[in-house]
């Protein structure tokens, strides 16, 4: 996946912090929102009434029965209006407050730098090193020994880590979505735990990634179970709030029957047209979209729906409580890290991805901090009649003459004759294309990918990038040293259309069905089966968690063994957790209905 564009700027010249591929999340349901048989960009699952309240006066009406409050919450949040908020419904009833904010408690901002800096490579590198720093370790002593003021009527220990403080009384915590601490970013609204200045967004989201999630993901699982209040704040002057307990019991539920993630939606350089054109409710002022989120969950998060309010958690949340029942019989190898990726990369009237390879295991292992590497797979989608896939070596392939070539591009800006190195592949809807780490590769002009893969998305070690500028007008980053201390050149000539080119195989079928089993690598952890109907199919998971996608048709209706039934649209991802036990698929559609199935071997 060819996504550092992302991680190092964004498209915000010219345009207005909204004016980017997804817009802000409502904080309520409308009839906008429901257009049945269509993507549905906001999906939601629903909790029936009274379960998640709206505004910041019911939020004040809680503390205010409990007195002493502790409101932690993720990196990025406003706590500056979350406070002011809060204050204006206490002043509207007299009340005194004792506000204690953890930001002031933080080790001096030249210290944390320092703390940090070994887990952040090199300054113009993508990447750094996941960190061993824990959240407390940013914080002063003073913050286990702040007390409550029994002169005032309210006492409130707000920010990130407040629940370190150790007060006992009840956590408030405050979540936030990834893409929306990036638009923030971009923004220049805020900055990273305990620094004084906002940087360019290329270092703001290594930080992000490498040190400062880490931390908070960590801090939110120890915290879990002392938690009284979830709250979502991504909206600057509202909030939307439920109870811990209520919340326990969503996420319960979608652990045994079906669940789907809320997708975002990104510009980039290669950026292609066929999601502006397909996917209702996305912005059209941008120039292209080129990734879809669909299910990068470190990334991604559920939106819950009760009486129209609408609140977001981070998919984290749902594995740190029931990852058993996610991953069944994969959970002790993977922990709480969901292993698999659904993805778009659109270049449908784009332009080519770079050339590129993603890390061996060992290496990311050592260098990054990663448990898992980047293996990938490009399911073709849709595609364009002239569309390639660029995928393996030539058979004349001589390693010291490709990199000569490759950095004398980079250094003079000439265009390369790349086929001469790496060969190019017709691209048909329903190929897999197989892409274990070290593999070289690229997605061509005109394709809708859906890319398979494990988790990891941001190791893309790009060689040639066909003498192009980002969004911005900058250079895009080059990593020839990454690339060739990982690239495998035995993958090259006939062996590539051998191994890397999945050939579909029948395994099961009647007179209205067939389970087509289109195989991966033997590196890949997982595998791919389509399903094909006319009807109905009943599937058993087996103790293993099944992601899947309408990938023909119009829209099917999935429902789970505990009688809890969805429908999902055309290219709509849904996860099938491993408790589920089995699910139906009824075709919705007047053709023959196909679903791409990917599993954990």
């Amino acid at each position: 996946m060819n996504i550092d564009t992302t991680i190092k700027t964004y498209p915000e010249t010219n345009m207005q912090l909204r004016k980017t591929s997804q817009f802000l999340m409502p904080d309520k349901i409308g009839d906008a929102l429901k257009v049945e048989g269509d993507y549905n960009i906001y999906p939601t699952a629903s909790l029936g009434a009274g379960k998640i309240y709206n505004g910041f006066d019911s939020l004040a009406e809680y503390i205010i029965n409990k007195k002493t409050v502790v409101i932690d919450g993720y990196g990025g949040v406003f706590w500056d209006k979350i406070q002011a908020n809060l204050q204006d419904c206490f002043d509207d009833v007299g009340l005194k407050v004792n506000w204690i904010r953890t930001s002031e408690l933080l080790k001096p901002a030249d210290v944390i730098t320092s703390m940090v800096k070994p887990f952040l490579g090199e300054h113009e590198s993508v990447w750094g090193t996941k960190t061993n720093l824990q959240l407390s370790d940013l914080f002063e002593n003073a913050l286990t020994s702040q007390s409550a003021n029994n002169d005032s009527d309210l006492n409130i220990i707000i920010g990130t880590g407040a629940a370190l403080s150790g007060w006992e009384a009840p956590v408030i915590y405050i979540d936030l979505p990834k893409n929306e601490i990036q638009f923030r970013m971009r923004a220049g609204s805020i900055t990273n735990l305990g620094a004084a200045e906002n940087h360019e967004p290329f270092q703001m989201y290594k930080r992000f990634y490498f040190v400062d999630w880490v931390m908070l993901n960590e801090h939110k699982k120890n915290i879990l179970n002392k938690i009284a209040v979830v709250a979502d704040a991504q909206w600057p002057d509202s909030i939307n709030w439920m109870y811990r307990t209520e919340l326990t019991k969503a996420l319960d539920n979608l652990s045994t029957s079906v669940l789907r993630v809320r997708p975002w939606f990104e510009p980039g350089a290669w950026g292609g047209q066929w999601m502006k054109r397909h996917i209702k409710n996305l912005n059209t002022d941008v120039v292209n979209l080129a990734w879809s989120f669909e299910l990068i969950v470190p990334e991604n998060g559920l939106v819950f729906e009760s009486d129209g309010n609408l609140l977001e958690v981070s998919f984290d949340t749902l594995m740190f409580s029931n990852n058993k029942n996610i991953l069944g019989k994969h959970a002790e190898r993977f922990g709480d890290e969901f292993p698999i990726r659904f993805d778009f990369l659109d270049t449908y009237e784009g332009g080519n991805l770079s050339i590129q390879c993603h890390p061996k295991l060992k290496y990311i292992r050592e260098n990054f901090g990663e448990n898992i590497t980047q293996d990938e797979t490009y399911y073709i989608l849709d595609c364009e009649d002239s569309a390639r896939v660029y995928l393996g070596f030539q058979e004349s392939i001589d390693p010291a003459d490709f990199r000569s070539a490759l950095e004398q591009s980079q250094q003079t800006g000439e265009a390369l004759e790349i086929e001469q190195y790496v060969q190019s592949h017709p691209a048909n809807k329903h190929n897999l294309f197989l892409i274990p780490n070290s593999t070289v590769h690229s997605a061509g002009a005109g394709n809708l990918v859906l890319e398979i893969s494990a988790t990891p998305y941001i190791f893309t070690f790009k060689m040639y990038d066909w003498v192009r500028l980002d969004l911005d007008g900058n250079p895009r980053p080059i990593n020839i040293d990454h690339a060739f201390n990982n690239l495998d050149f035995n993958r090259k000539g006939e062996q590539v259309h051998r191994e890397l080119i999945s050939k579909p195989q029948v395994i099961d079928q009647t007179a209205d069905y067939q389970l087509v089993h289109v195989p991966t690598h033997a590196e890949h952890f997982y595998d791919v089966h389509r399903l094909e109907f006319d009807n109905t199919v009943t599937v058993e998971t087996n103790n293993v968690c099944h992601v899947l996608m309408l990938v023909e048709g119009k829209a099917i209706s999935i429902q789970t063994a505990n009688g809890i039934k969805h429908d999902f649209a055309y290219a709509e991802t849904f996860v099938i957790p491993a408790a589920a036990g089995s699910y139906t698929i009824t075709n919705l559609g007047k053709g023959r209905a196909k679903v791409v199935k990917a599993f954990l071997k």
